[in-house]
């Protein structure tokens, strides 16, 4: 199976790298106990042969939560890294030693020093700032946002654990994502997956930066992990699954509801 994929928002990542694994176990609710339609789930895969555990790690049957990639199928930055050098673009590394066309083992065709500068440079790229967060429009959305229950999914805060990197260690952030994998509907079903996740889940994507991405996107929106939807309205119409209750919510607002909700977002 293959699937089409736009490439993912860089900045922040460090942030996410540090959450604990309790705080997202805490986010999960596979069983939907509260009643809410929203059952997240970590996707547990067996760690890569040259990735360390976390000190906080928690696993399960041999398996650790991973994290990163549409479906959250690398563990940190250096799996997302070692992954995206050999599967995305062909090019071995001594973590990845065997070439992705070939099946065979190749000498290293990047430096382990050259993927370590890469890991760090992902590590330390600023989180974005949203913009007029005092606007009456912004916090009338971001209000309404809450009220149909997208928080349920794209969590607006959490706090990342410790890094020898004071300026990433123990720090609130407002990413507006659990890390986990939601059931988001057969619209949404490509037949592809990794580690434990289903066709049709996905890990909620970030928000923050949502606002600038058509800056690098060509002067518009290309949403969705395949970019179908070409604005922020329709990518919430194809949402399904866990999150069809929210769209439905989202859906019957008031024009201007929507357009406050619409203002909220673009302000991330």
């Amino acid at each position: 199976m293959f699937a089409r994929f736009t490439p993912p928002i860089n900045t922040g990542l460090g942030f996410l790298e540090l959450v604990s694994d309790a705080d997202i176990i805490a986010m999960a609710d596979p069983n939907d106990n509260n009643g809410d339609g929203i059952s997240g789930v970590p996707n547990w895969i067996a760690l890569a042969s040259f990735v360390t555990p976390r000190p906080d790690a928690i696993p399960q049957n041999g398996k650790f939560i991973h994290r990163f990639g549409k479906k959250a199928a690398a563990y940190n930055l250096l799996n997302q890294t070692v992954n995206a050098y050999n599967q995305d673009i062909g090019i071995t590394s001594i973590f990845s030693p065997v070439d992705a066309y070939s099946q065979l083992e190749v000498d290293p065709e990047v430096s382990t020093a050259t993927i370590n500068d890469v890991v760090f440079y992902l590590q330390t790229l600023k989180a974005p700032i949203q913009r007029d967060q005092n606007d009456t429009r912004v916090l009338q959305g971001q209000n309404l946002f809450g009220q149909i229950g997208c928080e349920g999914c794209h969590k607006q805060t959490l706090k990342s654990g410790y890094s020898p990197v004071d300026a990433l260690s123990n720090k609130e952030v407002h990413p507006y994502t659990d890390l986990l994998l939601h059931d988001m509907g057969s619209g949404l079903d490509d037949g592809y997956t990794e580690g434990s996740a289903k066709t049709h889940e996905w890990r909620t994507p970030p928000l923050w930066g949502l606002g600038l991405a058509p800056n690098s996107q060509g002067g518009q929106f290309f949403l969705l992990h395949d970019g179908r939807a070409r604005s922020i309205e329709e990518a919430i119409l194809m949402h399904g699954g866990e999150s069809a209750n929210s769209k439905t919510q989202f859906d019957n607002l008031s024009p201007s509801d929507k357009a406050a909700v619409i203002t909220f977002l673009e302000s991330l």
